[in-house]
């Protein structure tokens, strides 16, 4: 009878924690009015490039004026269901249709060389109009986190002095990246008039710095897998490319993988649903449709993968503890080993204060708990990660709550990961919202991934934004009083038995092969 009350009263807790979660979930209506823009509108010349610029040997005609902010946009017409197409064609009603690209069709690489080229070449030839388009220039990523990591990383590729900054749309699930930046996390309008005021605030917004995570993975590939990248029948990522090094470290079967990241990589059960997720959608595309549905098929497969009940329903051998030796880079040269509880599940590296889409893991933590860890208030540019651990999906489920957070591990420079054998051959995880299946060793291989920090990017920030930046006067030092979490770190983790039970880098190179249908 005991039993019976208990599992009442958890289950009545767990419908408590649905209701929270669903708030986050709604959405506003798909149904918008259409509104008749004149493409000849006057605002609209302040981002308009002409075709001279944009295509090689065109007929030069220099506009009445310089744009006072030019753009590239870059759609991908498959996320957020009908979105991404639609949006596409107001932004190419809207702008000249040659700085506008559909990812499905063509490659931001090859787009941006081709962009820089034809400047340089104008530059050279004297054009008075070249240089101020590429100083203004401004690049819009209409897609899932994944679509805007992939053009990061393309922008990192080509080491420009003056980088464009990036404006994100967001039509993923997550939205991690356009919310830290103050672009919203829910699906955008698609009505002409809903693009012009996206394009003012572009126009307006300001330009951050972000630091690039670059991480670097070594481990044993299949003996017959050749020069191929991606490796079969590995499944990593796209945003991990195999490099060919040249060092006897390389012998023996062993291979290296390069990427990286700006928001966040995390390793243990976020991971896994969101590989299920990914998983479900590539077989499945007509059930996910839109945020609403993507959203609500999140939730059920954390419940279906049994992370309300983590102690009952997986092994402790699936605990980071238990999966592999931590280390953190506290100073340059100077690596120490993280202690992680043996109950955490979860780890996850931020540099950005969004995650899951729009939470912080990491919250405020007091004046006191700061100066005690010797912890510096969050940036998104001061070279440092946040690290923080969680048990379950409960733990997860308390950053619904005000003032919520995970187990805060500990601010590093950089991390890294060593796996030996173990009882569990696989685990999971994930790159800015990119998840996949990670082998782990066997036999006496090992399995050694590290992230350090790897330059900056610049991104646009617009409104009441989360992200902070250690060179900005404005941005506090130090946590105002009522802006900070409480100091009960350790009561996180004392939590009831009844509880635990029911559950409470220099390229970031993409391979010739790779499809926009492989990235959110």
């Amino acid at each position: 009878m005991y039993n019976l009350m208990h599992l009442f009263k958890s289950m009545s807790t767990l419908r408590t924690v649905f209701r929270h979660m669903a708030k986050d979930l709604k959405v506003r209506s798909d149904s918008q009015e259409t509104v008749t823009c004149d493409p000849e509108d006057d605002s609209l010349k302040d981002f308009l490039i002409p075709d001279y610029v944009l295509l090689y040997g065109s007929e030069v005609k220099h506009p009445s004026r310089a744009p006072a902010s030019p753009v590239v946009v870059f759609v991908n017409s498959r996320s957020g269901g009908q979105l991404g197409g639609e949006l596409l064609i107001s932004y190419q009603t809207l702008l000249n249709k040659n700085q506008v690209f559909d990812l499905n069709e063509n490659a931001p690489d090859k787009v941006l060389h081709q962009l820089y080229f034809n400047i340089e070449k104008l530059k050279h030839d004297g054009d008075s109009l070249a240089p101020e388009i590429q100083k203004k220039l401004r690049i819009i990523v209409a897609g899932g986190d994944g679509t805007a990591g992939w053009i990061l990383g393309v922008i990192s590729d080509l080491n420009l002095a003056q980088p464009p900054p990036v404006a994100t749309v967001p039509l993923g699930t997550g939205n991690n990246l356009p919310f830290a930046f103050g672009w919203g996390k829910k699906n955008p309008g698609t009505d002409l008039e809903s693009v012009k005021m996206f394009l003012n605030l572009v126009k307006d917004a300001k330009e951050m710095k972000v630091d690039s995570w670059h991480v670097l993975m070594r481990m044993k590939v299949p003996g017959d897998a050749g020069a191929c990248d991606p490796i079969p029948p590995l499944d990593l990522p796209h945003s991990l490319h195999a490099v060919h090094r040249d060092s006897k470290s390389d012998e023996d079967g062993y291979r290296t993988f390069r990427g990286g990241f700006w928001n966040y990589f995390s390793m243990g059960m976020d991971a896994q649903v969101s590989y299920g997720f990914h998983t479900e959608r590539k077989l499945h595309p007509e059930k996910f449709k839109n945020q609403t549905s993507n959203q609500s098929a999140y939730a059920k497969l954390t419940c279906s993968q049994g992370w309300f009940w983590a102690s009952l329903s997986h092994p402790s051998t699936w605990n980071i503890a238990q999966l592999a030796q931590v280390s953190i880079l506290k100073k340059p040269g100077l690596w120490e080993p993280l202690n992680i509880p043996p109950t955490i599940r979860s780890i996850i590296c931020l540099n950005l204060p969004s995650f899951s889409g729009g939470l912080n893991p990491w919250g405020m933590p007091s004046k006191r708990r700061l100066s005690g860890k010797e912890w510096t208030f969050p940036y998104v540019d001061d070279g440092f990660l946040e690290i923080v651990g969680f048990r379950n999906a409960w733990h997860g489920a308390v950053l619904y709550a005000p003032a919520g957070h995970g187990t805060r591990l500990a601010q590093a420079r950089g991390i890294r990961f060593e796996f030996r054998k173990r009882a569990t051959d696989h685990t999971f995880m994930r790159m800015d919202g990119e998840p996949w299946k990670q082998p782990l060793p066997k036999e006496n291989d090992t399995v050694t991934i590290e992230i350090s920090c790897s330059g900056q990017v610049s991104m646009l920030a617009t409104g009441n934004h989360p992200s902070k930046s250690v060179n900005d006067p404005s941005t506090p030092r130090t946590p105002k009083d009522n802006e900070c979490d409480s100091d009960d770190e350790e009561a996180v983790e004392d939590i009831s038995e009844a509880q635990k039970k029911f559950g409470a880098a220099n390229s970031f190179q993409l391979p010739e092969d790779f499809h926009i249908s492989q990235v959110s």
